[in-house]
């Protein structure tokens, strides 16, 4: 039998047991719940809210090493533009030995674009990216990913036209101040321009004319609706009247986007705010689609999307009215040195170029457009001297005319628009087909006889998808009418839920309004593949926590 003592001591041992057991338990639960966390602190982190260092800059550039600059650019599959970089890296490389740039050329901005955000995440991002500023406030997601670039203008020896660069680099009042707002984000620049170009509208004059009309100096939304009907016109034998073909599609569009957004701002109607609010659902943005499932009914209107390139049927004598970015130019019109289509179907017409329709010819309104050159951060700040001291020589203006030549694009730089050969360049319009071609040089005028005319839409982290947005709603409006859909009150309806469901718009203005700045989360610009691994392992983490706590359990009642 036990004694009292025994007992107390065997109860004693019990309570003990019970409350180690006790205090085991609660720190594996501890212990469980720190592992969840630091799962979702990984989760975010992955997200970018972690990042390099502030970038300092050094005090003097260090010439004894060796720096590998990557550069990320953008080529239009044109044997040409490839030769400049090539040309300009060279150039770049005699004057700085130590400084090797090592370029990778893409054919799509958005290329460029997906790339960089996928690289964000492992630190792995070019130095130097040619890119868009919409583009670039998403990369601004992952702390410190971009350069903020005030610093770097303003400095006396490595700065803009700086005392230690050997190059004629501009000073930044030579930078076209229109171009050089556009790469402000949130207050800072985080860009140079690099290249600028608009948009123009092609025209088939000839056409024009045999239908009746005069092509005016300035173009109206109104005009160019009537006669894009008028065009749509037929002979008895269903040929078209203006051309005597099967195929007339009077009005094609490139890029919906732009059409969406500068109609906007010519009405000055809502689009978005600096604060990342959407405003692209209003009144006047519903009137135009009507008006455009109008013109589709007719046959008079078109886009890219649906069609293909407005070019190749302006060049085979099948659109009258091409609406293209300036920097298109030498693809338009019957005598084009650049052509996606059989030299046996360009028709010959007389081509004219005028601005973009507008809806008040008193108030022009055309959209800015080009690329801009941005600089990654990196653990090393002279490597990023050594980016910057690159992007500089962009802006030289060997670099400038010569890429401006290739194009309609024109300079960034008021030195390279003065400088005795552009000016040359401006004024053999039509002297050949290949570098004078004329309808090249008249979009290069138009775009520099409008500079203050031009616009840009605020920039912050999702503005990208605000702008595919706009056009995407003129597109899926154009699909439903070919496709037989009533397009009513009901339509625009579920059109504004498809698109913000699309885009995200809903969630995009809640993590602006959150954030408080002009940019957000990475994660909305985080590939889906890296999301969706990121979210597994997470899965997994719980799921191991959570049978070792069951197995733990388990144990403690045996």
């Amino acid at each position: 039998m036990k004694t009292s003592s025994s007992m107390c001591v065997s109860a004693s041992k019990t309570k003990r047991f019970s409350l180690f057991s006790v205090l085991k338990k609660a720190a594996s639960v501890i212990m469980a719940f720190a592992m969840i966390t630091a799962c979702f602190s990984l989760l975010t982190a992955c997200h970018g809210r972690r990042g390099n260092d502030e970038f300092v800059l050094p005090g003097d550039f260090d010439e004894s090493r060796d720096y590998e600059i990557t550069f990320w650019a953008k080529n239009d599959t044109n044997k040409t533009q490839t030769d400049i970089y090539n040309k300009a890296i060279k150039d770049f490389e005699t004057l700085y030995p130590n400084i090797h740039i090592k370029i990778r050329l893409y054919t799509d901005y958005g290329r460029i674009y997906n790339d960089v955000i996928t690289n964000i995440s492992t630190n792995t991002t070019p130095n130097v990216c040619i890119t868009y500023p919409d583009h670039i406030a998403t990369y601004m997601s992952g702390a410190n990913t971009v350069v903020p670039l005030d610093g770097l203008f303003a400095d006396p020896r490595y700065g803009l036209a700086g005392s230690e660069i050997r190059f004629d680099s501009p000073s930044r009042s030579e930078i076209v101040s229109k171009f050089l707002e556009e790469c402000k984000i949130g207050g800072a620049y985080y860009a140079i321009p690099y290249m600028r170009s608009t948009e123009a509208c092609y025209i088939n004059k000839t056409y024009v004319e045999a239908l009746g009309y005069k092509v005016p100096d300035v173009l109206t939304w109104d005009y160019i609706w009537e006669v894009s009907d008028a065009a749509t016109a037929k002979n008895p034998d269903g040929t078209y009247a203006v051309n005597g073909q099967n195929v007339m599609i009077p009005f094609i569009y490139k890029s919906t986007d732009n059409m969406m957004i500068q109609y906007l701002a010519q009405k000055n109607a809502g689009y978005t705010t600096d604060d990342g609010d959407i405003l692209i659902f209003n009144n006047d943005t519903f009137d135009f689609l009507y008006e455009i499932k109008k013109h589709v009914e007719n046959g008079a209107f078109s886009t890219f999307k649906i069609s293909s390139y407005p070019a190749n049927f302006l060049n085979a004598g099948q659109c009258i009215f091409a609406i293209d970015s300036t920097a298109g130019s030498t693809w338009m019109g019957s005598k084009a040195p650049l052509s996606d289509i059989a030299e046996d179907m360009f028709v010959d017409f007389e081509t004219v170029v005028r601005t973009i329709p507008l809806c008040d010819p008193n108030d022009p309104k055309m959209i800015s457009q080009g690329p801009s050159i941005c600089i990654f951060n990196k653990a090393d700040p002279q490597e990023v001297l050594a980016s910057w001291i690159f992007a500089q020589y962009m802006l030289t203006n060997d670099v400038q005319n010569a890429y401006a030549e290739t194009e309609g694009y024109i300079p960034v730089t008021t030195k390279a628009h003065q400088s005795r050969e552009y000016l040359d360049y401006l004024s053999r319009e039509g002297e050949n087909n290949k570098e004078y071609y004329d309808i090249k040089l008249k979009a290069t005028k138009l775009l520099l006889d409008n500079i203050e005319n031009t616009f840009v839409t605020p920039v912050f982290s999702g503005s990208a998808s605000v702008r595919d947005a706009s056009g995407q709603m003129i597109e899926n409006v154009a699909k439903s009418v070919r496709r037989g859909e009533t397009v009513d009150a009901a339509y625009m309806e579920k059109l504004e839920k498809d698109i913000t469901s699309l885009y995200r718009l809903d969630r995009l203005k809640s993590n602006n309004s959150s954030s408080g700045s002009s940019t957000g989360g990475l994660s909305e610009g985080l590939p889906t593949a890296s999301k969706v691994l990121i979210t597994i392992l997470c899965a997994v983490w719980l799921l191991l926590i959570a049978y070792g706590i069951r197995s733990f359990i388990k144990k403690s009642k045996k």
